[in-house]
């Protein structure tokens, strides 16, 4: 007699009163996992496996995280039918399991190699995910019972991996169905099913985007590498893995997208997988710059990839650049305010389209750990500078191995091997296809055959080059129209290889374009601004100089343009110091130089007036050299001033509450924009509130953006008027927290992302994770003097991904 593992779950169920189906089970052995929010007696996520014709379920208190130290309590409960795997709704009040379930992750699992389902009877599971939100490795383990417990206390633990995160980022921004793109709010109401979010969006709320036919973005030659011997220092760097693969430009128009090599030829059909990732993105038109690589033992290869695109096997673009989006050119701005636009489009991504993340500063650190992994080596760029269509010293590449493409010249027959001993290498030394060397190794018998076969189309009966006699005799010679990969220990003084290897052809570069790579001397980043009076004391209470401010400015702006370049600032200007007068410019001249630009932008009374912005470092400094402390920012840029990318609702409690209270209202905003759908983060202000940053896709225009944050404001307040206050007057602030919304209207400002304050002890207003502000107390708790631990922080996991989402305003 076999037991019916699906007797629990049926016993507890009235299937007249609840729509959960009846438990039936299912044939088959699949692999499919789900997670379901679920709103009964509180809040958690309901993890299920299929496995044996069932779905094996534990609840998760706090829900999955990404944090590998952090282990989440998964109590074990009944198993359920296959046929719940796509149950949303309510469950009535009342029944076994009652209130509202959200179907939010789905995809499938596998067990890592070595092990088995079989392992949950032994009380532990070590498995991967590839779902649309739970991804990599994870751990299941059961602990030993204690006391009476019924049931069995398991912990679930994501393991360290390129998928690991921060604490709470998946439970805090994935806020909608993956099948419906509904909040728990509007499944609760019986609300319509949306289109479901994009696989990778943190977020979607609000009505489907409609896509226009708008034409694709055409191609243009993408920006290239300079070689350098080392490893730029500094925060004026950003650091990305040099992946080993096929660059690319993606255009994105009209619900379609073709894939560009670094040469200008469609290669669509190549990378269909990846062209139709890109396709499903929610911008209408776009121009993204990439890698397109293929891995061996989780570690790109060029070999792997040059198999994959011939087999049509699986393929992935690393994403490092954003040139242009639904018309609005980017390409002027900082380079890490154009990754952000790029993560908030991308999102988590997926197997064929990913993000290339990256490091501000710590560049020499990062390139140890990928020469020790195996990886080619590291990409360097400014983080300041703007996109250009060629070799720049603003981009810099660093490589582990020497490494570069050759164009092969001819060929040394054997009467081994396919008949192929060795190929003949050439170079292009300025007019000259000068001889280079020859390889021998890292070919297979299939890459033989290939070789082979072309090489015999190309013969020709003169040599292509002038060698010694000695080093290609009995030599076939081929018209140099291939280039091959080549790695090579060092280059002979007469410029021939010693200890080459051949990695693979390269279809993606002509032959005319293969010159010598030597490396050059890293440039230095030379600042082109004078600080005058460097010794002079800003803040009299730590005796912090203008030096010492202008110098803090300089370092993390790596991390602060994403926030603060290319959008229209208000300055407060201490030109004596924070003691003395200060004072609000948001005008200029021309007085600050050329490196703070101007937007003229229509006032009020239809008059015009020069608004200031910075794109660089030395756009801040030479602002700190005017006097400058603050920086505030408007809620959009200057190349679309009447679209806010963000919406901010400052708490500013009154002076008899205690900082405990505003992190409490913080977190109270933060769920009730969680029940509209909408992602937000928490900044410290730097003086005693907390600001609730809310990023926004630039659609909407500014009506509509100040028009919702009053409406959310006032029903707070009207909902808990003893805690909360809509109204800026002090006399009715008292004992209460001022929702100050008024920051999103045109023209207003706020404090932007690690700029100082002008207060005692030289705070900064700085990004800090929802995790993170249980633990605070303070709003002004870095300041000044932390830029080094500033920059590791934004380098961490805790705030990666830290005010970005792709999400549009919802009604309201």
């Amino acid at each position: 007699m076999t037991t019916d593992p699906l007797a629990s779950y049926n016993a507890k169920r009235d299937f007249a009163k609840t729509a959960e189906p009846a438990g039936t089970l299912a044939p088959g052995k699949g692999n499919s996992f789900i997670v379901q929010k679920h709103d009964a007696t509180r809040l958690h996520w309901d993890f299920r496996l299929e496995v044996d014709g069932v779905l094996k379920s534990w609840a998760v208190t706090r829900g999955p995280s990404l944090d590998p130290n952090e282990k989440r309590l998964a109590v074990r409960t009944e198993d359920h039918p296959l046929s719940y795997a796509t149950f949303e709704g309510t469950i009535p009040a009342g029944e076994y399991g009652g209130g509202t379930v959200m179907l939010w992750d789905r995809g499938t699992w596998s067990p890592v190699k070595g092990k088995s389902a079989a392992d949950i009877d032994k009380g532990h599971l070590h498995f991967i995910l590839d779902g649309e939100r739970m991804k990599g490795e994870w751990l299941l383990i059961r602990l030993r019972p204690r006391g009476k417990e019924k049931r069995e206390n398991w912990l679930l633990r994501k393991i360290e991996d390129a998928e690991a995160g921060g604490t709470d980022i998946l439970v805090e921004t994935a806020l909608t169905s993956v099948a419906t793109g509904r909040t728990m709010q509007e499944i609760a109401e019986g609300k319509k099913a949306k289109a479901a979010p994009r696989t990778g969006s943190r977020t979607k709320p609000g009505p489907a985007r409609k896509r226009s036919a708008t034409k694709a973005p055409a191609f243009e030659p993408p920006q290239l590498c300079t070689l350098v011997d080392h490893v730029p220092t500094g925060g004026e760097w950003i650091h990305e893995v040099k992946y080993d693969g096929y660059r690319a430009l993606i255009a994105i128009g009209g619900g379609t997208a073709k894939v560009y090599t670094r040469s200008g030829l469609d290669w669509s059909d190549k990378f269909a997988g990846i062209a139709e990732a890109a396709a499903a993105l929610s911008a209408t038109t776009a121009l993204i710059d990439g890698e397109i690589v293929a891995f061996k033992d989780g570690r790109p290869d060029f070999s792997t990839l040059k198999d994959a695109i011939g087999s049509g096997g699986a393929m992935t673009l690393f994403a490092f650049d954003l040139l242009e989006v639904d018309g609005e050119d980017l390409r002027e701005q900082p380079n890490v305010a154009r990754k952000e636009r790029l993560r908030a489009l991308v999102g988590e991504g997926e197997e064929r389209l990913r993000f290339a993340e990256h490091i501000v500063g710590s560049g020499e650190q990062l390139f140890e750990t990928m020469c020790r992994e195996g990886y080619e080596g590291v990409v360097s760029k400014r983080a300041d500078a703007p996109y250009r269509g060629r070799r720049t010293q603003s981009w810099l590449k660093i490589k582990c191995i020497r490494r570069q493409e050759f164009v092969i010249v001819g060929w040394l027959p054997s009467t081994k091997s396919r008949g192929l001993r060795s190929l003949l290498l050439g170079v292009h030394d300025g007019d000259t296809l000068r001889y280079a060397g020859k390889v021998g190794t890292g070919f297979d018998a299939a890459m033989m055959d290939e070789l082979r076969t072309r090489l015999d189309k190309l013969s020709r009966k003169t040599a292509t080059v002038d060698a010694p006699r000695a080093a290609v005799k009995g030599a076939q010679w081929v018209k140099p129209e291939l280039v091959a990969e080549v790695a090579f220990a060092e280059v002979t003084p007469d410029g021939v290889l010693r200890h080459s290897s051949f990695i693979g052809l390269r279809g993606d570069k002509p032959a005319a374009e293969v010159v010598v790579e030597a490396p050059a001397p890293t440039p230095k980043v030379e600042s082109r601004i004078k600080v005058t009076n460097r010794d002079r004391v800003i803040f009299p209470e730590g005796k912090i100089t203008k030096g010492q401010l202008a110098d803090y400015y300089a370092a993390i702006a790596g991390i602060m343009l994403p926030w603060a370049g290319h959008r229209p600032i208000s300055l407060v200007r201490c030109p004596q110091g924070r003691a003395r007068q200060c004072f609000f410019q948001k005008h200029d001249a021309g007085s600050f130089g050329d490196t703070v630009h101007q937007v003229p932008i229509r006032e009020k009374d239809g008059s015009t007036e020069n608004y200031l912005y910075v794109e660089d470092a030395d756009g801040l400094v030479a602002c700190v050299q005017m006097g400058t402390i603050e920086f505030h920012g408007w809620g959009s840029r200057v190349d679309a001033l009447e679209r806010p990318d963000r919406m901010v609702f400052d708490l500013d409690p009154d002076e008899g509450l205690g900082f405990e209270e505003t992190k409490r209202a913080a977190v109270h905003l933060k769920e009730q924009l969680a029940e509209l759908g909408l992602v937000s983060f928490p900044l410290l202000s730097g003086g005693k509130g907390v600001h609730v940053v809310v990023p926004l896709t630039p659609r909407a225009e500014w009506p509509a953006v100040r028009d919702f944050a009053e409406r959310f404001a006032r029903a707070l307040a009207h909902a808990d008027p003893e805690r909360f206050v809509a109204v800026m007057s002090k006399a009715k602030r008292k004992g209460r927290i001022f929702i100050d919304y008024l920051r999103n209207q045109r023209g207003a400002t706020a404090i932007m992302p690690y700029a100082a304050r002008a207060r005692a002890g030289a705070p900064v207003a700085a990004p800090v994770s929802w995790t993170e502000l249980r633990d605070l107390d303070s709003a002004a708790h870095w300041h000044v003097g932390d830029a080094e631990a500033l920059i590791a922080r934004a380098n961490g996991r805790s705030l990666k991904g830290w005010g970005v989402a792709d999400q549009v305003l919802p009604d309201l």
